[in-house]
């Protein structure tokens, strides 16, 4: 895999990316649960429901929240194989179309 200069920039503009993705899933996820359970508030839900339901949303918001986290976490240490592999990939498959 040859190397190139200009490959930096491009793995930092896809780590960029991706870490805005995962961010941007993990707030409508987040936007989500709040309003759902707005929703149940409103609608004078048992208590037990949403108590239930609290604990049980916050613990997915918590173990998403961390998985997404360590996935930034990860592709950060190993950005420059992850991506400039890819790079590698899509070079080629440009060079084959022509």
């Amino acid at each position: 895999m040859p190397q190139q200069k200009s490959g930096d920039a491009r793995v930092e503009r896809m780590f960029a990316a991706d870490r805005r993705w995962a961010i941007g899933a993990v707030a409508v996820l987040w936007c989500l649960y709040a309003f759902t359970y707005w929703v149940l508030m409103v609608s004078k839900a048992d208590a037990g429901v949403l108590l239930a339901l609290g604990i049980g949303g916050g613990l997915v918001l918590l173990f998403n929240t961390a998985s997404i986290a360590a996935m930034i976490i990860h592709y950060k240490r190993d950005k420059e194989h992850i991506y400039k592999l890819d790079i590698y990939y899509l070079d080629e498959m440009k060079r084959a179309k022509g």
